[in-house]
């Protein structure tokens, strides 16, 4: 019997470093439009995003938001991306 395997995410790789606000927002925003189920987005921050988070909990996405370096990395990720029976 042929096993289903969970479908290839994509994950999309944004540096938001250096970047002035809101553009960091906009980006992020602009590329979650397109996330389909268990699409991924990391994003290189330079502080941490707080006005993001509202937004994402909106959409219904996923997220993490880490120290990394002298930054921060956030993880989004939507939902649905579970293994066929």
């Amino acid at each position: 019997m042929a096993r289903a395997f969970q479908p290839a995410m994509k994950i999309v790789t944004l540096d938001n470093r250096g970047l002035m606000p809101p553009e960091p927002l906009v980006r992020i925003l602009t590329a979650c439009d397109d996330l389909q189920p268990g699409d991924r987005i990391v994003a290189a921050m330079d502080r941490r995003p707080l006005l993001l988070f509202p937004e994402l909990d909106e959409r219904g996405l996923h997220y993490t938001c880490e120290p990394r370096g002298e930054g921060f990395e956030v993880t989004i990720e939507r939902p649905g991306g579970e293994a066929v029976p």
